[in-house]
């Protein structure tokens, strides 16, 4: 795992993606938890745990000296906090 991360190009726009796609998965598996589960039909903070996955994430990356992927989950990170903020106002 280690030689795919050494391997893996230092960019802002794989952290985005790899940012993207994370909280993707696990707002999915809420969602579906949401969904099916009667009693957290009305838990929406399941998706914030979804989405602070991302920090595990970053913490990471910026361990193995990926400054500018981690950069990108951080960013990644503040547009689905938005998202989140936005389905829970409007």
């Amino acid at each position: 795992m280690i030689d795919r991360l050494k391997r893996l190009n230092n960019s802002v726009w794989i952290g985005l993606g790899i940012g993207l796609l994370v909280p993707a998965i696990f707002c999915s598996i809420a969602w579906y938890i949401i969904n099916h589960v009667a009693s957290l039909a009305k838990a929406d903070l399941l998706y914030i745990g979804g989405i602070a996955i991302n920090a595990y994430t970053m913490q990471y990356f910026f361990k193995y000296n990926k400054e500018n992927i981690g950069r990108g989950i951080l960013a990644a990170t503040f547009l689905c906090a938005f998202i989140f903020f936005a389905y829970k106002v409007f």
